[in-house]
């Protein structure tokens, strides 16, 4: 879910659109990806997370699958997005909250923030939620970051997906542009084909920012944060940051 600036939209794929999102990004399609953000977490920690706390996690497509290895707790700033996911994962607690702000006054064994970290555009938003991270994680335990992007590794790019529902249809065109010299943000332009039950179509034209930091401001801010960070290469072409909490 996106942090925007006070002079920012968020994404209509989060609010009036949200209803959408299991046919743009279906829940079935994130069994591996679980399975692997799971292990890391595993390799990551002291003991095997009984306990994941999820910042911005959106329609709940990875604990969908994550819940049968841990008790997930959902949080995310959209209350659009989280009605999507307590009808996916209804045995899963959920809390609307800013990641950056979030204070639940509990510890988990882990801490998960998936793409949703991605929209936090300047370290210092970036600093707060790593700080959200360590303030709910065991001592021992981990906090795993997956952005999308970070600097040395971003490439412009073209998707396209999208799936057939109970009567409604969605497909989508995404198209990623090169950041300007030494930006710091990504613009992706997204276009929806929205399918509705009666056969009508309609598109809409959808704008994401997101932010591009080097994996050294990663890593640093990690280590500022209290974690001892490790860059892990995954398979989907990105990198995801494990950090364990120290003290």
């Amino acid at each position: 879910m996106p942090i925007p600036g006070e002079a920012e939209s968020i994404p209509c794929l989060y609010t009036e659109l949200a209803e959408w999102w299991p046919l743009l990004s279906s829940p079935a399609g994130y069994a591996e990806e679980a399975a692997v953000w799971y292990g890391m977490m595993v390799a990551g920690a002291d003991r095997p997370p009984v306990t994941i706390l999820e910042l911005g996690s959106g329609g709940g497509n990875n604990a969908s699958h994550m819940k049968e290895w841990a008790k997930l707790t959902l949080t995310d700033r959209s209350p659009h997005m989280l009605a999507v996911s307590k009808r996916l994962n209804p045995e899963c607690e959920h809390y609307q909250g800013d990641m950056r702000e979030l204070r639940l006054d509990r510890l988990f064994d882990a801490v998960f923030v998936h793409d949703a970290v991605a929209y936090l555009r300047t370290p210092e938003d970036l600093a707060r939620t790593i700080r959200t991270a360590f303030i709910h994680c065991h001592q021992g335990g981990v906090a795993l970051f997956v952005p999308d992007h970070v600097s040395e590794t971003h490439q412009p790019s073209t998707k396209r997906g999208g799936h057939d529902g109970d009567g409604r249809a969605l497909r989508y065109l995404s198209w990623s542009h090169e950041p300007e010299l030494g930006g710091s943000e990504v613009v992706e332009d997204f276009a929806y084909m929205l399918r509705e039950r009666d056969g009508s179509v309609r598109v809409v034209h959808d704008r994401h920012v997101t932010g591009l930091f080097p994996r050294a401001t990663w890593t640093k801010l990690l280590v500022e944060g209290g974690f001892q960070p490790r860059v892990r290469p995954t398979p989907y072409g990105s990198e995801a940051f494990v950090g364990r909490r120290q003290t």
